[in-house]
């Protein structure tokens, strides 16, 4: 239970800092554009990304298990968020993900870090490539700058919306959307040490406020972001509110889990370490805890935040700490600039996040998996994008479960019965 910042710290250098500074501040440059986005797109304030990335990320470093991990918003909470909003209101969803910080603390405490096995791998991947499906399709109303007085959330219902929509496709904002996402694979190929996200983002930005394209901005559509720190405040926990809450806080917390000790993994397979998955969600519950009382997001580890700083340079959790304290900083004396951001570059930058969640390059994988494993996971991924979280994640690890225990109850081919 003990974090990892208590074992790493002893011996600390000043070589060690400078790296865990330089990865730190490479990260925030990432994780910047990434946390907005995310607010935006879940119908979150753009703002709340920022306090998220600043709360949440500094209480995952400092009280997790993993030495590199990055806390933060990310793409996985952005229909779960949306949905909340839209049928409790924001103050829905600071209950909701209050209460998912308790629950997440309670976990850690029991012990029930390694429960992660539990969980099917097909029902992960699954799970992913639905939320990827929706990601992307909600961005393509920024992408192409299209006017839809009421975009539905339900997916069946979005898709003919949007074609219905197809004659307020705005070209130049489809421009600045698809340069968006070239520039940043661009300088993830040619320059992967460079911050791509929030140079390409920044570019495309500016482009549209030198040319006065007629392009959305988060200054236009939001107004201006605050330059600091909301005052903390305890949300209303009322027996009935939480009550009616307690479903989206169980997914909130469920996810949070799953992904935190899964970024986790890949964290230990990239530094040769090992993380501590009870700690690591005790760090998650007070992060979420921490990030409620500002009005903040659902966090967890982000795994390509997460990859970003170990390739940068991080080695302990004071990279993490520099990250979120690097936003701040930007947020104090820079927060008029994030007003230009153009909404067609964020939505490119969404969309290539869903594509980098899918996982393309495990496509082949998944198609030469054996049948039931093929079936579980398309099912998790129909239920996802056509009903909601909880139904898909439910179905998806009970059905998973019971194949595991068919499985276990078939005997080999070469099987002979015992002689009597």
């Amino acid at each position: 239970m003990k974090p990892k910042i208590l074992t790493t710290l002893p011996g600390y250098t000043r070589a060690g800092f400078l790296a865990d500074l330089a990865a730190g501040i490479t990260v925030a440059m990432v994780a910047m554009p990434l946390s907005i986005a995310i607010a935006i797109a879940s119908g979150a304030e753009p703002a709340t990304g920022l306090v998220t990335a600043i709360v949440a990320g500094f209480l995952v470093s400092a009280l997790g298990g993993s030495r590199v991990q990055i806390g933060g918003p990310t793409g996985a909470f952005i229909v779960v968020v949306y949905g909340v909003i839209a049928e409790h209101g924001r103050d829905g969803l600071v209950i909701a993900t209050f209460m998912a910080g308790i629950i997440l603390l309670i976990a850690g405490r029991l012990r029930a870090g390694r429960l992660i096995a539990l969980v099917p791998e097909p029902v992960i991947n699954g799970f992913t490539i639905g939320i990827a499906i929706i990601i992307a399709t909600s961005q393509v109303k920024d992408l192409l700058g299209m006017q839809i007085a009421h975009e539905p959330a339900d997916f069946i219902e979005k898709i003919p919306a949007l074609w219905q929509a197809r004659e307020t496709i705005s070209p130049a904002s489809l421009a600045i959307g698809l340069a968006t996402m070239a520039g940043v694979i661009a300088l993830r190929r040619a320059f992967p040490r460079l911050p791509g996200l929030i140079l390409a983002v920044g570019a495309a930005s500016a482009l549209v406020a030198v040319l006065n394209l007629p392009v959305d901005s988060i200054g236009s559509r939001f107004g201006a972001l605050p330059s600091g720190l909301p005052m903390p405040a305890l949300p209303d926990l009322g027996y009935h509110r939480m009550i009616e809450l307690l479903p989206s806080a169980l997914v909130i917390a469920f996810l949070a889990g799953v992904e935190s000790l899964l970024s986790a993994i890949v964290a230990d397979r990239m530094i040769g370490g090992a993380h501590r998955p009870n700690a690591e969600l005790v760090a998650q519950g007070a992060a979420n805890l921490g990030s409620a009382l500002f009005g903040g997001l659902p966090a967890t580890g982000a795994i390509a935040r997460t990859a970003t700083n170990v390739r940068a340079g991080g080695r302990t959790p004071v990279a993490g700490m520099v990250h979120a304290l690097t936003i701040l900083v930007v947020m104090l004396v820079a927060a008029p600039l994030a007003g230009y951001l153009a909404m067609p570059a964020l939505a490119g930058l969404l969309i290539l996040t869903a594509w980098n969640m899918s996982e393309p390059h495990r496509w082949g994988e998944y198609l030469r998996a054996p049948p039931s494993d093929r079936f579980l996971m398309a099912l998790t991924l129909v239920l996802t994008v056509l009903t909601d979280l909880a139904l898909a994640i439910g179905v998806g690890v009970g059905v998973g479960l019971a194949l595991r225990m068919l499985r276990r109850d078939v005997p080999p081919a070469d099987w002979q019965p015992p002689e009597r």
